[in-house]
């Protein structure tokens, strides 16, 4: 199987958000059989009320791009995994969270098996995905809408709040990756 570009969002709202934030990235950019390719910055926002009870903590969001050739399924099963390692609730997956973990988009691949969907189904509608995608590759399209990050961020109506946090932390794993190669490498 040949390498894949994934988009994994992530998001904590409860204790040391910039730890479990910054953890978890460690995580993922340890995984073999991947390359981390870039990190977004990190932004704040308001908890998102769909039919979940996260808390009133706001959360610490960002997204993540790898290439891997890990199996979407595996992939999964590796997220639930750091989740748990970093103290994830199991029996309230819709309340307040240490760390989340969701693949966002797996290559151009359309995935629907239980337990996993891909594109998630929901990212279209959160500007707290989208901005910190838009970081990464504005030009992504989504292989169902067929519409750009950048495109689908614009037609966003009214959502819950959210802002870059400022100052951007420091993180243990050095700086944060730029997407695409340096000029004097």
């Amino acid at each position: 199987m040949s390498r894949e570009t994934v988009f994994i969002g992530f998001g904590s709202n409860v204790g040391d958000r910039i730890d479990y934030c910054d953890r978890a990235v460690t995580l993922l950019s340890l995984l073999p059989h991947s390359q981390l390719m870039g990190v977004s910055l990190l932004y704040e926002s308001e908890p998102v009320y769909d039919g979940a009870s996260p808390g009133d903590g706001w959360f610490l969001n960002g997204v993540v791009q790898l290439e891997t050739d890990i199996t979407p399924k595996s992939l999964l099963s590796v997220l639930r995994d750091i989740e748990r390692s970093l103290g994830r609730d199991e029996d309230d997956r819709s309340g307040p969270r240490t760390i989340d973990l969701d693949i966002l988009f797996y290559g151009e691949r359309v995935i629907e098996e239980p337990g996993l969907t891909v594109p998630h189904p929901r990212l279209h509608q959160r500007r707290f995905v989208l901005m910190p995608l838009s970081e990464l590759d504005p030009l992504w399209v989504h292989p169902i809408r067929q519409q750009t990050v950048q495109q689908m961020l614009a037609e966003i109506d009214h959502q819950p709040e959210v802002r870059l946090l400022f100052p951007q932390p420091s993180t243990r794993y050095g700086s944060r990756p730029a997407c695409s190669p340096r000029l004097d490498s």
